[in-house]
């Protein structure tokens, strides 16, 4: 996907070659690993998923670029590596159903966390997905543990609807017809999507 998304903290680019150097650093971190439950890759590893991931129809990443730390004016094509604060992630893996989807949200950086700027990337990437994927449900999968990614959800309307004990693992659910998505949508505003 080659567009760019403009938040006020934030904003939206594709996950670039570029990216991957810090992206792996990043993923060095135990904290980080266990918190997406993600395995380490070596640097060659990185650079093949990357790809991978650009070419699958069935998944949608973007690099979270944190508004303060841009260098001069944000240039849409531009990977602003200088300002990577994380990733978010859309899974469109239900066979039986295209209209939902799983999301996942990580700010690695720790400069830019406890800003607002994960729940303003989980508001971005459900307009953005309502919008222009026809997404309908929204999951969230996530561990136990990691206690400030289930408040997030959570106080964004997700609902528990399963757990899983050999994962130790929340599911969570918000429907787009909710009127609690359609809130949230609103405080987005007019969406800013450049392609």
């Amino acid at each position: 996907m080659k567009v760019s998304i403009e938040g006020k903290q934030v904003n939206f680019v594709p996950y670039m070659t570029e990216h991957v150097p810090t992206y792996h650093e990043w993923m060095k971190d135990p904290a980080l690993l266990q918190a997406t439950s993600s395995e380490p890759l070596t640097l060659e590893e990185e650079y093949a998923m990357q790809q991978s991931w650009n070419a699958d129809p069935q998944k949608c990443t973007f690099i979270i670029l944190d508004k303060q730390r841009i260098v001069g004016d944000f240039v849409h094509g531009e990977p602003h590596v200088e300002a990577m604060a994380g990733d978010v992630n859309l899974y469109m893996n239900d066979p039986d159903d295209f209209q939902t989807a799983e999301i996942e949200i990580m700010i690695a950086e720790p400069q830019s966390r406890g800003r607002g700027l994960g729940k303003e990337s989980v508001l971005l990437m459900i307009a953005f997905s309502a919008e222009h994927l026809d997404i309908h449900t929204f999951r969230a999968k996530i561990g136990e543990s990691n206690v400030t990614s289930l408040h997030l959800f959570r106080s964004l309307g997700f609902k528990d609807i399963t757990y899983s004990e050999v994962f130790k693992e929340v599911t969570l659910e918000l429907s787009a017809d909710d009127s609690r998505c359609k809130e949230l949508r609103n405080l987005v505003g007019k969406l800013k999507v450049l392609s």
